[in-house]
């Protein structure tokens, strides 16, 4: 267990008849940025919430660097710090009052000053503004700034670039992957699947509450479905005759840049696939992925993304709330 950063174990909450959390292992290392998916209602914040202390379990175990836990325990959670959905500040006072506020409650623990912060975030110079003028976007990045304050061991995010602007997101990535190269762990909750390809060396699925998939990236690549993807060529119709005979799925899709064929095989088959239409003479315009092997593996785990389930684990938190 003291090789984790967090590790819970059997991890449950109900709200009513509804089991938010069912039976929930999850292991984070340290030095490690761990994605957290799943769909609206699979039970994420439930669980950020129970992590950071905010929410009692039903049952289950909450360890943080080897040492239990407890709902409430802030001795425990000294070195961890975080935000769960949209971080909260009083919006009549600057960003750097209310970081000094909070650095003041959190006490000898703070190790930054909020100039510190905001600088690492990119609001240095807009340290004397009022929150209430700022952005989705901003308060998002002020969040990430007061969980630096203490310099914790443990970081947990709840989709810490949503609102962002490209270059906003991109500077909030490289943030997260210095903390990781000065050991610290970060556990992130994301719908943006990109994202959580592009940082994270691992993932954990969940789904109904429950961990549905966990692993690495090379993990991820192994237990994703065949990749597919859109081919444009100067012949399809002696490309889908090749593709077949090859093994390769075909399926015509009908994409915004115009027609373009649907073929799904592994990397070995798409490569034979390649090589044998530049035999045939058949020219390859364009090839790219269709969906890349995290969401194809999220869909095959979760079903349809379109579809929400009701009623959500979220909503039922709110009523209880």
């Amino acid at each position: 267990m003291a090789d984790y950063a967090l590790q819970t174990h059997a991890l449950t909450r109900r709200f009513g008849e509804l089991t938010a959390v069912d039976g929930l292992d999850l292991r984070v290392q340290p030095g490690t940025v761990h994605g957290l998916l799943g769909r609206n209602g699979a039970g994420k914040t439930t669980l950020l919430r129970m992590v950071l202390g905010l929410l009692a379990p039903d049952a289950g175990t909450v360890a943080l660097f080897g040492s239990p836990a407890g709902p409430g325990d802030v001795e425990a959670r000294v070195a961890v710090s975080g935000f769960v959905e949209e971080p909260r500040f009083y919006p009549y006072l600057s960003a750097r009052r209310n970081l000094q506020l909070l650095r003041r409650l959190d006490g000898a623990a703070a190790g930054r000053t909020p100039d510190e912060a905001l600088e690492l975030v990119g609001l240095g110079s807009r340290s004397k503004d009022k929150v209430g003028n700022f952005s989705t976007g901003m308060r998002q990045r002020l969040g990430l700034a007061a969980t630096l304050l203490r310099r914790p061991q443990l970081v947990v995010l709840d989709e810490p670039t949503i609102g962002l602007d490209p270059m906003s997101a991109r500077t909030v990535r490289e943030l997260i992957g210095e903390l990781r190269a000065h050991g610290v762990a970060v556990l992130l909750s994301s719908h943006n699947m990109p994202e959580i390809a592009e940082i994270c060396d691992a993932v954990t699925i969940i789904h109904g509450g429950r961990t549905v998939w966990e692993g690495d990236q090379a993990a991820l690549r192994s237990a994703a479905p065949a990749p597919g993807y859109r081919l444009w060529t100067s012949d399809d119709a002696q490309a889908s005759v090749i593709a077949r005979r090859l093994g390769i799925a075909v399926e015509q899709s009908r994409q915004v840049a115009g027609q373009a064929l649907g073929v799904r095989g592994d990397e070995h088959a798409r490569d034979a696939f390649v090589l044998e239409l530049g035999r045939a003479g058949v020219a390859v315009r364009r090839l790219e992925p269709d969906v890349p092997p995290l969401e194809a593996l999220f869909t095959a785990l979760t079903g349809d993304a379109e579809t929400e389930p009701l009623p959500s684990a979220e909503t039922a938190e709110e009523v209880a709330a």
